[in-house]
């Protein structure tokens, strides 16, 4: 390959001065009147050709040489699916026990719930485990058909899973906040308390992962804080 780069810049070179030649020569003959200082000679300049095919050539090298190629192959390849993340989300905080909670709406007010308030909440739980499989929603709380029936728990006395307490800890009324639970604080070391599946399905999903120790029984809470005291 590189001898055939090297053998091209001469070829072109050969090709270039039997044109000049053949259209200088081809003039004369059209018209035999015209004398050699009346027609301009072609401009020709050997040396300079030879300048500017060398540094094509070279160039040509350089581009397809192996190193080059191979370095090329590796270079990464822009995805045309990667979406930036959106601006000004609020990033996930982990607490000190390990629970992490993030903010999607703040909530009004000034009062925040503390460790020892009585909250209501609408929430739903999910498996991470099992790619998000819901095990617990309080809209499929609605026994009257008038609107689903909020959670309601009373912080500090044991009613719930302690990391879900410790994520609402300091949410203002109508926030909603994402909480994760690392397994010590769900579910696989309290498995009576609340939020407890509201069906035989949703109960059967969450032992699936909890009673089994080769999986995550990691639990995502999202919850929306509709009144505390």
């Amino acid at each position: 390959m590189k001898n055939g780069l090297l053998l091209l810049p001469l070829a072109i070179l050969s090709f270039i001065e039997r044109v000049s030649s053949f259209s200088y020569s081809k003039a004369h003959s059209i018209d035999p009147k015209v004398k050699c200082c009346d027609f301009p000679a072609p401009d020709f300049n050997r040396r300079n050709a030879i300048k500017a095919i060398g540094s094509v050539a070279t160039s040509a090298l350089l581009v397809l040489s192996p190193q080059n190629a191979v370095a090329s192959e590796e270079r990464p390849k822009q995805s045309i699916d990667v979406v930036p993340p959106p601006t000004g989300e609020a990033p996930l905080i982990e607490l000190q026990n390990g629970v992490k909670v993030k903010d999607f709406k703040s909530g009004t007010g000034d009062a925040t719930v503390k460790a020892d308030s009585s909250v209501q909440i609408q929430c739903s739980g999910k498996l991470l485990n099992l790619n998000g499989v819901s095990f617990y929603n309080t809209k499929n709380n609605n026994p009257d058909g008038f609107g689903a029936v909020p959670l309601t728990i009373k912080l500090g006395r044991g009613e719930a899973i302690p990391g879900l307490e410790s994520g609402i800890v300091g949410m203002r009324k109508g926030g909603i906040r994402r909480i994760i639970i690392p397994p010590e604080l769900a579910y696989s070391k309290f498995p009576d308390l609340e939020p407890k599946p509201m069906n035989a399905n949703d109960q059967r999903a969450l032992d699936s992962v909890v009673k089994n120790p080769r999986r995550d029984a990691t639990i995502l809470f999202d919850v929306s804080l509709e009144r505390f005291k």
